[in-house]
């Protein structure tokens, strides 16, 4: 590698930084690149990744970091790097255009533009050499270069019918809302059994390898079994929680999840963690603890919170971004154990260590390694207390023996190299994480959770914000240094957030913050035609389409996350224009959310919500606060939820609303009130009550 720094040197993003010695003379994105590529009448190659991306660091090892391949690339083109997490709306165009071109998409994304960046060609991982049916790297780039060379014409057509693609692609929704009725109970039951078709009801989760945690899917099971009393919905749910927790994906000793299984029995993880995972299952977790109030989900809730703050939380406020796959150049080097390195620091215990986490010498994992290299991940077989039954020994003496190795383990894996921490903070991914530590404060009544909710959203504000008059943010932060203007998803994820927050705290201020942003986003990303949000704002100027993303995938879309929030703050705030584009919304995508939940997860929870009706409960009275964690910890997972010390009129469902010392509890449905109660007993009995008369 040389050691001469490209344009790259300058980025605050670790995935550019990484590249920033490479002998390819790459720039990061932006007018320098752009206009040297016009005046030069050079194809531009855009190659996206991030830092945690496996195959982004075999294909900079094989051919990035090459001198002979980084010639041609520099002789010929216009190189631009990008972080895909930095950038989320250049990935999603780009990617968009090679799965148009390809039928498939992944990291790293090498697509490449005509000198006005437009997209003509592009794939994923090229290999060095000519290998698992694909050319090699320097084979595609003389093609290209041959090509633009000789055939300009088709490649400015072909460039132009994929941009008209793209575009055509993204002008959804200008037909009329559907009028009929879509919020029945019949759609929510088809949302239910089309989830359903999916599921592995032997090892949980959806679908086969590579098996993804489908946080939103889970999500719908357990709120449709809360209303309706389906245990198949409930069992499905469960069993694909308590797999994962019990899987590899699960990390047995330090807590957290990877990002995917590669194997139907989720023991084989893709092992780069990130931090929206992780917050979207203890978000789930919270729920189906509220809902069955099984331990092992608040331990689980526990210790993922401990591994995010021991190995992501920054300076005790906000959370970086990722955990790199690989270590020392080899994937899961540091998570994964040989037998004898396990019997070495147990001594004793570790046979039933090693017989409870399957633990073996001829290793459960081979991938990525020689035939003599035996490894192991530790994953759970049997429960515990079938587990102990079988060792004929006490639950709490298995229990201890198998707490003391792993935390002997775990300081043993510690003196290991450490994967690279993708060390960048994501306004919108905080945003996830402050929603889950909202509802695990709901749910356990930990103060911890709490306080690390409120001191995040107060970092956010502050670090994020572009100037101190308005709601315009930045998306990304890294060394007090804020950059690119916020995407949809970081407004939406943020406003949520606020919610939840006020929810906790009884701190209205949260919520008309929550107010402010939403308004600020009709302004700026709504499109005229139609009630869906651009990903990008109104302002941003170097992006061919403004695209409008609506799939549920990893993370939820913005789309439907303002949705969800439009009708909450809608109904808090008496907007009925809110109201109505939240159903709007719904109704234009019925038909895909009905049919394939699992990609619009977050729309179908939203419908079943407006189906089965959203419980507005008030809480007024000098003494609120001490009421207010024993009502939380219900599974109530249709509310709106306001509790004050006293009367506010300046909110609609606080004003004139009687109170005293003891807390008055309000229970609202379709606009009409009940008599107060006072207890949380009484209030959840008359949520029961309400529920079952529509």
């Amino acid at each position: 590698m040389t050691t001469k720094a490209n344009k790259l040197i300058n980025e605050t993003s670790p995935y550019l930084l990484q590249h920033a010695h490479n002998p390819v003379a790459w720039y990061p994105w932006g007018d320098e690149a752009l206009l040297k590529a016009k005046a030069e009448n050079k194809p531009i190659l855009v190659s996206i990744g991030y830092a945690a991306c496996h195959w982004c660091h075999v294909m900079e090892r094989e051919s990035f970091e090459d001198e002979a391949t980084a010639a041609i690339m520099n002789r010929h083109f216009i190189n631009i790097k990008i972080d895909r997490e930095e950038r989320p709306d250049l990935d999603h165009i780009y990617m968009d255009a090679v799965q148009a071109m390809t039928g498939s998409g992944g990291w790293p994304l090498n697509v490449f533009l005509t000198p006005d960046a437009k997209p003509f060609y592009g794939g994923t991982y090229f290999p060095p050499q000519r290998a698992f049916n694909r050319p090699s790297w320097q084979e595609v780039l003389y093609g290209i270069v041959q090509s633009f060379t000789e055939r300009r014409n088709e490649i400015d057509a072909q460039a132009e019918n994929l941009t008209a693609h793209l575009l055509q692609s993204n002008a959804f929704g200008k037909q009329e809302a559907e009028e009929q009725n879509i919020f029945t109970k019949e759609n929510c039951d088809l949302i239910f059994q089309n989830i359903m078709k999916q599921a592995d009801r032997e090892w949980g989760g959806f679908g086969k390898a590579p098996k993804f945690p489908q946080t939103f899917s889970i999500q719908y099971l357990i709120r449709y079994a809360y209303i309706t009393g389906n245990k198949e919905a409930l069992q499905q749910a469960l069993l694909s929680l308590d797999k994962m927790i019990e899987g590899g994906i699960y990390d047995q000793l330090g807590g957290g999840f990877a990002r995917y299984a590669t194997d139907t029995e989720w023991l084989a993880p893709h092992f780069e963690k990130m931090l929206y995972d992780n917050a979207l299952l203890v978000s789930v977790l919270a729920e189906a603890y509220q809902f069955t109030g099984k331990i092992r989900y608040r331990e689980v809730i526990s210790e993922t919170i401990n591994f995010l703050q021991r190995e992501l939380q920054w300076n005790g406020k906000a959370f970086l971004s990722a955990i790199d796959a690989d270590s020392e150049g080899e994937e899961g080097k540091f998570y994964v154990w040989k037998k004898e390195e396990v019997e070495k620091i147990l001594g004793q215990d570790a046979a039933l260590f090693c017989t409870y986490y399957d633990i073996s010498e001829k290793g459960n994992w081979h991938e990525g390694h020689g035939a003599t290299t035996v490894k192991n991940i530790l994953r759970v077989k049997k429960p515990l207390a079938a587990f102990s039954n079988e060792m004929n020994m006490a639950v709490e003496a298995v229990a201890d023996i198998l707490e003391k190795g792993r935390k002997k383990l775990l300081t043993a894996r510690n003196e290991r190299v450490r994967p690279a921490t993708d060390d960048k903070i994501i306004l919108g991914w905080n945003a996830l994480m402050n929603t889950a530590c909202s509802k695990a404060y709901a749910a356990t009544g930990n103060n911890e959770y709490k306080k690390m909710a409120i001191d995040n959203m107060q970092f956010l504000l502050a670090a994020f914000s572009t100037t101190a008059n308005n709601e315009s943010l930045h998306h990304t932060w890294k060394a007090g240094r804020a950059r690119i203007p916020a995407f949809l998803d970081d407004y939406a994820y943020l406003i949520q957030a606020l919610i939840h927050l006020q929810e906790i705290t009884m701190d209205n201020q949260w919520l008309q913050k929550a107010s402010s942003f939403t308004k600020f986003v009709i302004s700026n990303f709504s499109e005229e035609e139609t009630p869906y949000f651009f990903y990008t704002p109104i302002d941003q100027s170097d992006v061919i389409v403004r695209k409008k993303e609506v799939y549920d995938g990893a993370t939820p879309s913005g789309n439907s996350i303002m949705a969800t929030n439009l009708h909450y703050l809608g109904i808090v705030f008496e907007k009925a224009s809110w109201i109505k584009r939240s159903e709007d919304l719904l109704k234009l995508l019925s038909k895909a959310i009905i049919q394939h939940p699992n990609s619009f997860g977050a729309w179908a929870s939203l419908l079943l919500e407006i189906q089965t009706g959203t419980n507005e409960i008030i809480v007024i009275g000098e003494q609120s606060h001490e009421i207010l964690p024993k009502i939380l910890k219900n599974y109530i997972p249709h509310k709106i939820f306001q509790a004050t010390q006293k009367a506010d009129n300046s909110y609609p469902l606080l004003a004139n609303k009687a109170s005293g010392t003891e807390p008055y509890l309000y229970l609202c449905r379709n606009n009409t009130c009940f008599p107060p109660v006072f207890s949380e007993f009484e209030l959840i009995s008359l949520i029961n009550k309400a529920s079952a008369k529509e």
